[in-house]
């Protein structure tokens, strides 16, 4: 790995470190749908998300999390962007507070949709992104699914939409962590090629590895795959802690003090809110 994405490997790992903190401190598990994607999230916020530019009137890009119950990660990439306070992490899954088990846009209005349902998020994104189009806006959109979360008919629906309606500027990258709520997704899903899957229904799509930062920024600076189609991003990921690897009972595990000291041994990391008084 380069020198220059050496910190967002970095970046990740304290993701990750975060996701395994908060989860401790809330009470809540679900850590098999958060730290999978650490590695996209980072390349995603800290390379291709581009702020509002006022001149040519472009919109701010927007990043929509379908899969809301591994939104840990995302709260802790918004804490480390600045977008909300670090301290705030501390409230995860607190009744009442800002950042609930399954993010809701009126909590926090720094997200772009309430999720926890799953389906929904390739069709918002399409829909939204439409509707920037309508208006002349080249602002673009990114939605992260789970892989588990491609089951639903809906997320098809919505592809076929995207497709037909010429969606460049639209992004799918599918978190494929092999792990579901009761099982494992090639099982359950019949063993199928997911980017294949995009393909037929009139997508460009490549599957690589999900923590390989070199291969993530790459394909994110080659979006659109192909003028005038919606891209998809098969990511092959893993949890990055190896006691804890492509073991089904950490999607909704909570982890002890001791797995919470191992994770981070293991990680070589500290939670991003630590360090704040």
């Amino acid at each position: 790995m380069t020198d220059d994405l050496q910190p967002l490997e970095k970046e990740a790992r304290a993701i990750r470190a975060t996701c395994m903190q908060m989860a401790f401190d809330g009470r809540e598990g679900h850590l098999s749908a958060s730290m999978t994607y650490a590695d996209v999230l980072v390349a995603l916020h800290r390379r291709w998300l581009r702020p509002a530019d006022a001149a040519s009137g472009r919109s701010a890009d927007r990043f929509i999390l379908s899969k809301g119950h591994g939104c840990t990660a995302l709260y802790a990439m918004l804490a480390a962007c600045g977008r909300i306070p670090k301290e705030s992490l501390a409230l995860y899954n607190h009744p009442g507070g800002p950042l609930p088990n399954h993010p809701c846009e009126h909590a926090l209005p720094e997200i772009e949709m309430s999720a926890g349902s799953l389906g929904h998020g390739l069709g918002v994104a399409t829909g939204m992104l439409y509707g920037l189009r309508l208006r002349g806006d080249s602002a673009r959109v990114a939605v992260l699914l789970g892989d588990g979360e491609c089951n639903e008919g809906s997320v098809w629906e919505a592809a076929m939409f995207a497709a037909a309606r010429k969606l460049g500027n639209l992004l799918a990258i599918v978190d494929y962590n092999g792990i579901q709520a009761v099982g494992r997704s090639d099982d359950l899903m019949g063993h199928t090629d997911l980017a294949a899957k995009f393909r037929a229904f009139g997508w460009a799509a490549e599957t690589l590895d999900g923590h390989d930062m070199a291969a993530i920024v790459d394909a994110l600076s080659r979006v659109p795959f192909a003028p005038g189609r919606p891209t998809a991003i098969v990511a092959k990921t893993r949890m990055g802690v190896s006691f804890m690897e492509g073991d089904v009972v950490w999607h909704y595990r909570k982890p002890s003090a001791d797995d919470l000291a191992r994770a981070l041994a293991e990680l070589d990391a500290a939670p991003i809110h630590k360090d704040v008084p």
